[in-house]
């Protein structure tokens, strides 16, 4: 291990060189610094590594990562991990298992929590502080890449910050792939600072939601309130059912729509904006969570009865239900 951590940071320090985009200073200028930055890197994976867990839904069958920031099992995740899930099943690197239970999201921050249920006290990662981030700081990126795998603990990636952007999204030249949704992403003094997100259009630009969008939300996603429209993740599954609307918020009993996608199967079948949508197949669809809950039931081509409040009027509909990936692909 301690020597793909030397070839990573060559590697790094090489890339920093060349790199039109980063700013900064390169933190390792010369052996000594890398060393140094190698025992450190060392001694951080070894503290972190027991509290970056994978999640597991049997109900939906999506899984991700995730890191317990508090010895009482609070996890931080992405929220296009859980999207659609009550309870997951939380597996340690060592293969241990404890049951969690979904909090809150905020699908347009890509933000969740999950609460283990049995008692800790459990391994854990502190916070750290997002806002102060720089191009070209050394970060390292943990998660049950590819799934948990009981052969191996979670790769450690080596990368730099690259660049923020809208909602409070950091990005960095990590690689990640599947499996690495809703795992930590570090500091070199092994504080998190951000949660994996999405792949960007290159290995050298992967999107990490920040640990300070969490703390703007924190009281909301500990209280369990679901929220927030639904991004295009390249870690999301193109063949999940949608409707293909937009959501902000709760109205009168039902999911107020705030958006309704062109040619998507809601604007096919008559959902339009500001549309409250109370229930679907004579289920109560109350908020975003139990609505996310229910179309796991379904596949894409199933039709479903949809029932709205159209300003006093209540209206039924029927919807084909169409698949993420081309509804998304209608959007761009």
């Amino acid at each position: 291990m301690t020597r793909h951590i030397i070839i990573s940071l060559l590697t790094i320090c090489l890339l920093a060189a060349n790199a039109h985009y980063v700013t900064a200073t390169p933190t390792a200028e010369s052996l000594n610094d890398l060393k140094d930055i190698q025992a450190r890197t060392v001694q951080t994976v070894k503290k972190v590594l027991p509290a970056t867990v994978s999640l597991f839904s049997a109900k939906t069958g999506a899984s991700g990562s995730g890191v317990i920031i508090n010895k009482d099992g609070l996890i931080l995740t992405a929220g296009h991990v859980i999207r659609g899930a009550e309870e997951v099943t939380v597996v340690f690197p060592d293969g241990k298992q404890a049951n969690g239970t979904v909090l809150g999201a905020n699908y347009t921050r890509d933000t969740a929590m999950v609460q283990i249920t049995e008692k800790g006290p459990w391994p854990f990662a502190e916070i750290g502080n997002s806002k102060d981030l720089k191009s070209g700081d050394l970060v390292l990126a943990l998660g049950h890449a590819g799934g948990y795998d009981p052969v191996r603990t979670p790769p450690v990636r080596f990368g730099r910050i690259i660049a923020r952007s809208i909602h409070k999204f950091i990005s960095s030249d990590c690689a990640l792939i599947g499996g690495d949704s809703g795992g930590p992403l570090y500091d070199l003094d092994g504080k998190v600072i951000g949660i994996h997100s999405s792949i960007g259009t290159s290995l050298s630009a992967n999107n990490h939601a920040s640990i300070e969008g969490f703390r703007d939300d924190w009281d909301r996603l500990k209280s369990g309130d679901t929220w927030g429209r639904l991004g295009g993740s390249a870690l999301d599954d193109p063949d999940a059912p949608v409707l293909g609307i937009q959501t902000m918020k709760t109205a009168r009993g039902g999911v107020f729509v705030s958006h309704v996608f062109e040619g998507s199967p809601a604007q096919r079948a008559g959902i339009r904006e500001r549309d409250i949508i109370r229930s679907i197949n004579g289920r109560r669809t109350p908020d975003l969570r139990r609505l996310h809950l229910i179309l796991t039931n379904y596949s894409p081509g199933n039709d479903i009865k949809v029932r709205i409040l159209r300003g006093e009027d209540v209206i039924t509909l029927e919807v084909k239900l169409g698949k993420r990936g081309e509804v998304l692909r209608r959007r761009r």
